[in-house]
């Protein structure tokens, strides 16, 4: 039988008791008040205060109950669990394991269009060792390619495409091309970066002519340096 569930447009705290009980026979609305109450999720309120849980608030409580019960895991390590999630990682898939990336991170498939240049690997926000296990680099190579700038965290944590930068590096390593003679694709970018800048600093909320723009560096990029190997 289908699991029931939430109804579009958000649930009261007692639709979203009978949807759970389907799977936890023993949830009580005091349990998920306890649950919000420790921070493991987060509903809307209404303007006069009633809960709204979301489908993605349902999902939240039904991985918290089954960690419970199935994992005995105590609410701590859930929460990280769910502060890993938050950040795109994907839950432990083995009892007792740890989040980790995701194992395909979405990059370019030939040459980018505009429309598809925003979905790649951006939304993650891995640590350093979150980053370097993804990638399958050591410590030794992650810290080469800090040096030089070609990966560089975004404040706390880094996000998908220095996973494909990474993975890139290791490539280039194995036929002997270290971080440091990667330095012109960075210079390269950033030149193609700040001739973007200079086009739409005027038309900064325009995100669609950015990503136009970005997708048109990369299909350049790839067609001259074909174009100069086939030479």
């Amino acid at each position: 039988m289908a699991r029931p569930e939430p109804p579009v447009g958000g649930s009261s705290i007692g639709e979203v008791l009978q949807v759970l009980q389907a799977e936890f026979a023993d949830v009580t609305i005091s349990k998920i008040r306890f649950l919000e109450a420790e921070g493991l999720v987060t509903p809307a309120r209404t303007a006069s205060g009633y809960r709204k849980f979301s489908a993605a608030d349902v999902d939240r409580l039904r991985y918290v109950l089954a960690a419970q019960r199935d994992q005995y895991l105590p609410l701590k390590v859930i929460k990280e669990h769910l502060g890993a999630m938050d950040r795109g990682l994907r839950p432990p898939t083995t009892p007792g394991g740890r989040p980790a990336a995701p194992d395909q991170v979405p990059e370019p498939a030939g040459l980018p269009d505009a429309e598809d240049f925003s979905s790649y690997g951006t939304e993650l926000k891995l640590t350093r060792e979150e980053l370097r296990v993804a990638a399958g680099i050591s410590v030794e190579l992650l810290d080469q390619l800090e040096s030089h700038n070609l990966v560089v965290a975004r404040g706390n944590h880094y996000d998908g495409d220095a996973i494909l930068v990474a993975k890139a590096a290791a490539g280039f390593a194995e036929y002997g091309i270290e971080p440091r003679h990667l330095r012109p694709f960075r210079t390269a970018a950033d030149r193609e970066v700040g001739l973007i800048e200079q086009v739409v600093s005027p038309l900064s909320k325009q995100q669609d002519r950015i990503q136009e723009l970005a997708a048109l560096a990369v299909r350049l990029h790839a067609a001259l340096v074909r174009s100069r190997l086939s030479r």
